[in-house]
């Protein structure tokens, strides 16, 4: 199936690894200019080498930029001034009970997790708007209708970016621009197996052991019963960031593997 990709500029934000880097992959693949985007130069530079890798004739760029701040934001925006596709990925997450959040960590996920949004989509989304064209997709998760109680600060962030998407939605009316969000669930990516690397070390649990117990307790209504790749998020992604998905606007779309047990 041709995307209709082809020749689009694509912005996806902490795309060094996981499911920004998978997303980059898929929509370089279908021949859109990729422009990566992390905080880290050297993780950067090494994820546009495994790109291109898998992709020698792609397009691709690599802009180090902290979006969670507006000076990071402002660098990015300077750097790529215009995008036909905008994946605002970056974020942050990590289970701490709630009693010992403290404000500045409430703060972090908010800039992290919804401002980098707020202040990419601000700028580019006029410009589709202008051109009559464009996508912007947001990454939410399960947790954003089913708050976890083990990380109440992800969650609420999470739920946040479900409104901001789709009021931003509202003001594509009448165009060929498209707001949407995507709702992965537990993925393997590089930042959960951290996550449950520490879990190890304080249990003794295996691997193994850790991803059978989240499917026991945490995410015990999964249909899929296991850990997502983060391509198949991408697979996702990269559709509803091609004119094919003109339908869908304002949507939280689901890939979190039937956790969340509702019809609607």
């Amino acid at each position: 199936m041709d995307l209709q990709l082809q020749g689009k500029t694509a912005l996806v934000t902490g795309s060094s690894a996981g499911i920004g880097f998978a997303t980059a992959v898929g929509l370089a693949r279908e021949g859109a200019h990729v422009v990566l985007n992390g905080r880290e130069a050297a993780r950067l530079a090494a994820a546009r080498g495994r790109l291109l890798d898998v992709a020698p004739a792609a397009h691709v760029e690599a802009v180090t930029a902290d979006v969670a701040t507006a000076e990071g934001a402002e660098a990015l925006i300077a750097a790529v001034p215009s995008v036909d596709i905008l994946v605002n990925n970056a974020a942050t997450f990590g289970p701490q009970p709630f009693e010992d959040i403290p404000d500045a960590e409430w703060q972090r996920f908010f800039d992290t997790n919804v401002m980098s949004g707020v202040r990419l989509a601000r700028h580019y989304l006029q410009g589709m708007l202008d051109r009559n064209e464009g996508r912007i997709l947001f990454i939410g998760t399960d947790a954003a209708v089913q708050p976890q109680v083990d990380q109440l600060h992800y969650s609420v962030t999470k739920t946040a970016v479900l409104g901001l998407a789709r009021g931003l939605a509202e003001l594509t009316k009448g165009t060929r621009v498209t707001v949407n969000t995507v709702l992965p669930g537990p993925t393997s990516t590089e930042g959960v197996t951290g996550v449950m690397d520490g879990i190890a070390q304080h249990t003794g649990l295996s691997h193994d052991q850790i991803v059978t117990r989240l499917f026991e307790t945490n995410t015990s209504s999964s249909l899929l019963q296991r850990l997502a790749a983060p391509e198949e998020v991408a697979n996702l992604l990269v559709y509803l960031a091609s004119p094919l998905a003109a339908l869908t606007n304002g949507d939280a779309v689901r890939a979190e593997g039937g956790i969340v047990r509702s019809a609607f």
